[in-house]
C-alpha cells in the first residue's frame, strides 16, 4: 500500500482516530511527519501512511485497532535503532512510542517500571543515581523495547545476564487491542516469548525489570592495538577470557581511528583492535583484573579508566548517530575461537571496503549462559563467542560493495558457526529462514504457538517475524 493510503480510507475514520488520541496523528502533509519517520539507519527511507505519536497505552490500542480494521501494516517504534529499520513502514501505520519514556523505581530499589518508548539512557539516568542498574546495551540511544525483546547483550551480561533475563513482567497491547499482563503468574507463555522472541506478540507498553546494585564507578577497559597484530593478540585475549571472572564482560573490536581532533593526529586512519570490557564491581579491583589486557605489547591508545556507569553507557553514542550513516549488520555465533577461526576473521576484515566499519568478537559466559535453553524465547546460549560484522558507510553509491562484503564474510564464517545468530543484528531481515535459524527449531516452534494465541493473523509482522502455528 502506498503512502497515499489514507485517501482510500473514509476521512471520518481518520478524524475519529485523531479525536480519540491523547497524542498526535501525523500524515505526510504534517510539518513534523518527515522528522518523525527518520530512524537510525540512513539506508531506511520509508513513508508510513499515518504516524501515531502515542502518549499512553490507550493511544497504542487505538492505533492497533485502526490498523487492523483497515488492513494496514503496522510498524512499532521504540528507539528506532534496529539496523533493519523495522520501526517504520511504507503505507501503513507507524506506532511511535518515543514520547512514552517514563521510568519509575520501586521504593525498595529492586524494580524499574519502564514505558515502552524509553531509551536506555532514560533507564540508566533514573537508576544509576540510586546505585542500581539493569543490563542494557552499549549505546544509550537504543530503545529498551527492541533490545530487550530480542535478547539484549550488554556490559553486565557476565554477572546479571541479558536484558531479557531481567524482564520480570510486561504490559502488552495485543492484536485485538486488549491490554494484557505477562508475568510468571499471568500469561506466563507470553512472558517466556517476550524474553528473546522479538516484537511478534503485541506492543509492549510497559516493562518491569529487576535491578542490581552497581558501584559509583566501574572500570572500563579499552587498550587499542594496531590491527596488524590481531593474529597475535586475539589468542592471548581468548586465553585470558577463558579464566577471567564473570564480572568482566567485553569484546574484541576492529575499527579505524577517524580523522577527529578527539584522537591524536598520528593515529588517524589506523586500523585497530580494541579490547573493550567493563568490570562489574569495585573499580580498583577491576583495574587489577584488566591489567593483563593492557599489557599485550605497546598500545596505540588506551582509554581505560574508572568512570560512572552512565558515562560508560554513552561512550559509543557519538560513533553511531541517528540517521547519518548507512548500515548493514549481520552476526553469527561461533563454536569456538581457535587460531584458524581467528585467521579467517582477520583475513576477511582486511578486505572491508569502508573504514567506518566495525566488527566485533563478543565473549559469552557467566550468568547469561546459566539460563537453560528452554527457559526463554532467546533459546540456547551455549555458544562461547559471537561475531558481528557491522558495515557502516556514508554514500549510497557504496551500498552494494558493503552489503556484498558482509554477506560474503558471513557466509564464509558459517563453517565455524553454530548456525545461530543474534536477532538484533539481522542484516535487513531478507532471509526467509532467518528467525528459525537464529532461535533453533525447538524454540521457534514453541514461539509459533504463542504467536497463534496472541496474533493469529500476523498483524505484527514488521519485525524479525515468526509466523503463527
Amino acid at each position: 500500500m502506498s503512502d497515499k493510503a489514507p485517501k482510500l480510507i473514509d476521512s471520518g475514520a481518520i478524524d475519529a482516530l485523531r479525536s480519540s488520541l491523547r497524542g498526535e496523528l501525523l500524515d505526510p502533509a504534517h510539518a513534523g511527519y518527515h522528522e518523525a519517520r527518520v530512524v537510525w539507519n540512513a539506508m531506511i527511507d520509508r513513508r508510513p501512511a499515518l504516524i501515531v505519536r502515542c502518549r499512553n497505552a490507550a493511544d497504542v490500542a487505538a492505533a492497533v485497532s485502526f490498523a487492523r480494521d483497515h488492513r494496514l501494516v503496522v510498524a512499532v517504534r521504540s528507539g528506532g535503532h534496529n539496523v533493519a529499520g523495522y520501526a517504520v513502514c511504507d503505507g501503513g501505520v507507524m506506532i511511535d512510542m518515543s514520547h512514552m519514556n517514563a521510568v519509575r523505581l520501586s521504593p525498595s530499589l529492586d524494580r524499574a517500571f519502564v514505558e515502552g518508548g524509553a531509551q536506555w539512557r532514560d533507564v540508566d539516568m533514573a537508576t544509576a543515581p540510586f546505585g542500581r542498574a539493569t543490563p542494557g546495551g552499549l549505546i544509550s540511544a537504543t530503545g529498551v523495547a527492541g533490545l530487550t525483546l530480542s535478547g539484549g547483550i550488554g556490559w553486565l551480561r557476565g554477572r546479571h545476564g541479558l536484558a531479557c533475563d531481567n524482564l520480570v513482567a510486561a504490559d502488552v497491547v495485543t492484536a485485538e487491542g486488549r491490554l494484557v499482563r505477562a508475568s510468571e503468574t499471568e500469561n506466563a507463555d507470553l512472558l517466556w516469548a517476550l524474553r528473546g522472541g522479538g516484537g511478534n506478540f503485541g506492543v509492549v507498553v510497559g516493562f518491569e525489570f529487576r535491578l542490581h546494585e552497581i558501584p559509583s564507578e566501574l572500570m572500563f577497559c579499552a587498550p587499542i592495538y594496531p590491527e596488524e597484530r590481531a593474529n597475535e593478540i586475539l589468542p592471548r585475549w581468548r586465553d585470558f577470557m577463558a579464566t577471567a571472572p564473570e564480572r568482566l564482560s567485553g569484546l574484541a573490536e576492529f575499527s579505524t581511528i577517524p580523522s577527529d581532533p578527539a584522537y591524536p593526529e598520528e593515529c588517524w586512519g589506523r586500523r585497530v583492535l580494541a579490547l573493550a570490557h567493563v568490570y562489574d564491581g569495585p573499580a580498583e579491583e577491576g583495574e587489577r583484573v584488566i591489567a593483563p589486557l593492557r599489557a599485550f605489547g605497546d598500545t596505540l591508545l588506551d582509554f581505560s579508566g574508572a568512570m560512572p556507569y552512565c558515562t560508560i553507557q554513552t561512550l559509543y553514542d557519538a560513533i553511531f548517530p541517528k540517521g547519518r550513516d548507512r548500515c548493514y549488520w549481520k552476526s553469527t555465533y561461533l563454536k569456538g575461537l581457535d587460531d584458524e577461526v581467528i585467521r579467517d576473521i582477520t583475513s576477511r576484515l582486511s578486505q572491508r571496503p569502508s573504514d567506518m566499519t566495525f566488527a566485533s568478537i563478543w565473549k559469552f559466559g557467566g550468568a547469561m549462559q546459566r539460563v537453560a535453553p528452554d527457559a526463554s524465547g532467546f533459546g540456547d546460549r551455549s555458544a562461547p563467542f559471537m561475531l558481528s560484522l557491522d558495515a557502516i558507510w556514508a554514500d549510497a553509491s557504496n551500498d552494494a560493495a558493503n552489503i556484498a562484503w558482509v554477506r560474503d564474510a558471513w557466509t564464509a564464517m558459517q563453517r565455524h558457526s553454530t548456525g545461530r545468530l543474534y536477532l538484533n543484528f539481522p542484516g535487513l531481515g531478507e532471509d526467509a529462514s532467518l528467525v528459525r535459524n537464529a532461535l533453533g527449531e525447538t524454540t521457534y516452534d514453541r514461539l509459533r504457538e504463542v504467536k497463534r494465541r496472541f496474533d493469529p493473523h500476523n498483524l505484527f509482522r514488521m519485525n524479525q517475524n515468526i509466523s503463527p502455528a
